[in-house]
């Protein structure tokens, strides 16, 4: 897997960096790395390309990173920072038109993706063609491995606070955890052996925690998991990455946009 490499395509939060009408909030416009756009990573291996989550930003992401060929669409859940660029698919799907881009997710997502953008899965119109294909990733086969073409990857449940649940992906020894506030044991299980965990850092600084985490947390879940190195992504414009840099524990740094890993753990 050492070949894998994963690149941060977004590591806002909700808003992204600046908020809109150029809030820079307490991070510094001169560091490019608080540039931030909506939560996203790409996962590329030979030929084989997989998208997971397609925010607002997700046109921009894909052109920054001259990204032109998708083999798969992993959604983490169907919150809006996470599904709001799926209309994109329409036109990745013209360069390709001999198959449709295939999306994995659980049903509660698809649901709402389904509500959302149903003419990407479903039309009646023969002018506008159906460009995406559902594939159900059921309850059962969480922290199973998975495979898309070249691409290996094993997926798990996280708790994101208050009822609400989204997936993780592990790919290697790397782990992609965004909107998450807590972990069951059975996914700490599925974890267990990562040299390197991108995880939800958006209550950094906030003693309490309902929907993400928080450094606290994030310490805990490291010690249960056995993991050395944390990147932290879904990062708010009250945390200024200098900032961050200074004040992270061993071990911990914020990540940022265009960021790249091997899935060895190598930072490229």
């Amino acid at each position: 897997m050492s070949d894998t490499v994963i690149t941060i395509l977004g590591c806002g939060d909700s808003a992204g960096v600046p908020r809109v009408g150029g809030d820079w909030g307490a991070c510094d416009p001169n560091e490019p790395r608080n540039n931030r756009t909506r939560p996203s990573i790409a996962v590329a291996k030979g030929d084989t390309t997989i998208i997971i989550d397609t925010g607002a930003d997700f046109r921009h992401q894909m052109n920054r990173e001259n990204i032109l060929k998708v083999d798969g669409i992993l959604y983490t859940h169907g919150h809006s920072d996470h599904v709001n660029g799926a209309d994109e698919l329409r036109f990745i799907h013209m360069r390709d038109k001999s198959k449709r881009i295939p999306v994995y997710t659980d049903v509660e997502t698809f649901s709402e993706l389904k509500l959302r953008f149903g003419y990407l899965f479903e039309q009646k119109n023969p002018y506008y063609p159906p460009v995406a294909e559902y594939h159900k990733l059921d309850d059962r086969e969480f922290g199973l491995p998975h495979h898309i073409q070249d691409l290996t990857y094993i997926p798990y449940l996280q708790d994101h606070g208050r009822g609400v649940r989204s997936l993780g992906f592990r790919f290697g020894d790397v782990a992609y955890s965004t909107d998450m506030a807590d972990l069951s044991d059975a996914t700490i299980e599925t974890l267990k052996g990562i040299k390197v965990w991108i995880v939800d850092c958006a209550d950094y600084h906030r003693p309490d925690y309902i929907f993400h985490s928080n450094i606290p947390n994030l310490l805990r879940l490291r010690e249960k998991i056995g993991v050395e190195t944390l990147y932290l992504t879904h990062l708010r414009y009250d945390h200024d990455y200098q900032a961050l840099v200074k004040d992270c524990p061993k071990g911990l740094q914020p990540a940022y946009d265009g960021m790249k890993i091997r899935c060895d753990g190598t930072v490229i």
